[in-house]
């Protein structure tokens, strides 16, 4: 009995070694069906968004196919309701969002994030001939603006210096209206957001050294999808490593903001 007991011990040993080391079969699935489906909000610029002829376009997109060329696999993309994103993920809708997601503890809960690409949060922008500020810590007596709702409006507590006066709006294109025409100082705006705005519009505005606060961007898989999670993070660190990444950013951004070195 206690040899029987012995033996049994033995194979139960092995059939777990052999569970750990087996995989769990998710990059297999997705390379046989030569695709990777990837859920996205399409009105969410410049990660991704509808040209006016209808084409999904931005810089998650084209991160995302330079990733699936150099996997073999084609880039499928599912539109669906941010609000029930991470279920859909896990009611297998899709094989992971990619969509300038914010790692948060509470999504860490339901989901695995790759390591951040992008360091995203909030920033200030002011007039690019804007001399009196050079950074941050700089701001004084200054009027600022940002959108109702918004993060900005947190973020302008942390600010070692408050704003004599902060002033709401609609939305950013509209503040940026008031900053041009001298109306306020500075612009409190989420990061990528920011920089797609001085991108298309070279000359007329700049952002101030640092960040006010940081909130990292990364690709969310179900969590027993180890191994195309790991295929993935692969792929984008080399891309970083060979300066694919920073291009794709430059495009986009008019600079480099996916450098892991620089977060």
């Amino acid at each position: 009995m206690k040899k029987l007991i012995a033996l049994a011990t033995v194979f139960l040993s092995l059939l777990l070694a052999v569970s750990i080391f087996a995989g769990d079969g998710s990059w297999a699935r997705v390379k046989k069906e030569g695709k990777m489906v990837i859920g996205l909000d399409d009105a969410f610029p410049p990660m991704g968004f509808r040209q006016a002829d209808g084409k999904l376009t931005g810089f998650d997109i084209d991160a995302a196919e330079e990733v699936g060329k150099r996997l073999g696999i084609k880039i499928e993309w599912q539109p669906t309701a941010w609000d029930g994103v991470i279920h859909s993920l896990n009611a297998k809708k899709f094989d992971c969002i990619w969509n300038g997601m914010t790692i948060t503890e509470e999504r860490a809960r339901q989901v695995a994030f790759s390591k951040p690409y992008i360091m995203d949060g909030q920033i200030a922008i002011v007039n690019f001939g804007e001399k009196r500020f050079k950074g941050l810590n700089d701001l004084k007596n200054y009027k600022a603006g940002t959108q109702k709702g918004s993060s900005g409006m947190e973020a302008v507590k942390k600010l070692k210096n408050p704003p004599a006066e902060l002033k709401e709006y609609e939305d950013y294109p509209k503040a940026l209206l008031d900053l041009e025409a001298g109306r306020i100082d500075v612009v409190v705006v989420d990061n990528v957001t920011g920089r797609d705005m001085i991108a298309k519009r070279p000359g007329k505005f700049k952002l101030l050294p640092g960040m006010i606060s940081k909130e990292p961007f990364g690709i969310a898989f179900r969590k027993e999808d180890r191994e195309l999670r790991e295929k993935v993070q692969q792929s984008i660190d080399r891309m970083v490593k060979d300066g694919s990444m920073a291009k794709i950013s430059r495009k986009w951004f008019g600079d480099d903001i996916t450098d892991p070195k620089k977060f």
